[in-house]
C-alpha cells in the first residue's frame, strides 16, 4: 500500500510523541498496513504476549483487539497500556464468558483448562494455562495431565488433538468466523487457480482445510514458512491483510488470500493511535484480583514452554 502525505505526518508525529513519552506501539500481523510504519513490534499473540511482557515502556499502545491489550496490562502491572479504539473487539472471544466456563469445569472437575489467548481477561483467570495458536501443541504435550478443556477454538482443538492423541481434548464449541467459513472445496478451487502456490492454512480453519494444506502455521509462522519454502508463490488461508506483511517481510515472493477482512482489527487507524497518545485515550483496565489469576496461567505458559 502506498503511503500518502497525510500517513508520513501522521507517522513523524506517532514517532516523535513515543520518544517523549517513553511509549512503544505493538501492531498485530493483521492490522492496517500503514500502522505497521509506527510499530516497535510486529508479530502474532505469542510474539506480542513476549514483547509485552519484557517491554521497558512506560506507556504500551496496543494495535490489535481488547483481549490482547487485556493480556499486555495482565504482564505489565503498572504500566499504562492503550488501546487506539476500543470497539476493537474479537467474535471468538466473545464466544464463552467466566460464568459458562465455571459451569462447564464443573461437568468435568478432573480435566485441567487450557485457555487460546483468544479470550478475555475472565476466561483466562479460570484457567490453568494460556496457549497461543503456535505453542498450543507443545503447552498441551508438556502438561502432566492427561483431560484437557480446550477454550474457546474447536478447531485449534482440533488440531491439538490430532498432534496430541494421548490426550482427551475437551473442545469449547467457539470458532474465528475468518478462518471457520474455508471448507476443503474452497482448498482445492484455490489449487486449481494456483496450481504452483504452497497453501499456507492457519490452524484456526476446519479440520478438512487443515488436512490438504501444505503448512499449517500461525501468522508469524507463515513468514518463516514461506522464507524456508523455496517456492515463490504462496496462498495464505487467514485474514486477508497478511498478505501485505509477507510481501513486507518477503518482497520478493508472491502471497495471494482470501477476500475476508476481519473488520474489528482494522478499526485501529494511525489517527486513531495518534490520539490516543496525545490524550492518553482509552486505557485498558483489568480487575486486580483477576489479573493476578490470569497472570498465573501466562506464567504457566512461559514455563511449559521455555
Amino acid at each position: 500500500m502506498q503511503t500518502t502525505n497525510s500517513n508520513k505526518d501522521l507517522v513523524k508525529k506517532i514517532n516523535l510523541l513515543k520518544k517523549k513519552k517513553n511509549a512503544v506501539v505493538l501492531v498485530h500481523n493483521y492490522q492496517r498496513p500503514e500502522i505497521y510504519d509506527v510499530a516497535d513490534f510486529i508479530g502474532d499473540s505469542l510474539g506480542l504476549c513476549i514483547e509485552a511482557a519484557k517491554s521497558k515502556a512506560d506507556i504500551i499502545v496496543f494495535c490489535g483487539v481488547n483481549f490482547m491489550a487485556e493480556s499486555a496490562v495482565i504482564l505489565n502491572p503498572g504500566k499504562t497500556v492503550l488501546v487506539p479504539n476500543i470497539d476493537a473487539g474479537c467474535a471468538m472471544a466473545d464466544m464463552v464468558e467466566a460464568k459458562q466456563l465455571k459451569e462447564f469445569k464443573e461437568k468435568h472437575p478432573d480435566a485441567a483448562v487450557v485457555t487460546y489467548v483468544n479470550s478475555t481477561a475472565e476466561v483466562k483467570a479460570l484457567s490453568d494455562v494460556c496457549c497461543t495458536s503456535s505453542n498450543a501443541v507443545k503447552v498441551v504435550k508438556a502438561m502432566v495431565e492427561k483431560k484437557i478443556i480446550f477454550v474457546p477454538d474447536k478447531n485449534l482443538a482440533a488440531y491439538v488433538s490430532r498432534q496430541v492423541p494421548e490426550k482427551e481434548i475437551i473442545p469449547w464449541e467457539g470458532y474465528c468466523p475468518i478462518h471457520h467459513f474455508l471448507d476443503k472445496e474452497y482448498v482445492e478451487e484455490v489449487k486449481k487457480s494456483h496450481p504452483k502456490a504452497k497453501i499456507i492454512a492457519h490452524p484456526e480453519s476446519k479440520p478438512e482445510v487443515l488436512a490438504v494444506a501444505d503448512y499449517v502455521a500461525s501468522t508469524t509462522g507463515m513468514i518463516d514458512c514461506a522464507k524456508n519454502d523455496p517456492s515463490e508463490e504462496f496462498f495464505v488461508l487467514t485474514e486477508c491483510g497478511m498478505t501485505e506483511r509477507l510481501h513486507r517481510a518477503l518482497p520478493n515472493k508472491k502471497f495471494y488470500g482470501l477476500c475476508n477482512l476481519c473488520f474489528d482489527m482494522k478499526k485501529n487507524t494511525l489517527a486513531d493511535v495518534l490520539k490516543s497518545l496525545e490524550t492518553m485515550r482509552f486505557p485498558v483496565r483489568v480487575d486486580p484480583k483477576v489479573a493476578a489469576k490470569a497472570l498465573k496461567a501466562f506464567q504457566k505458559m512461559f514455563e511449559l514452554t521455555k
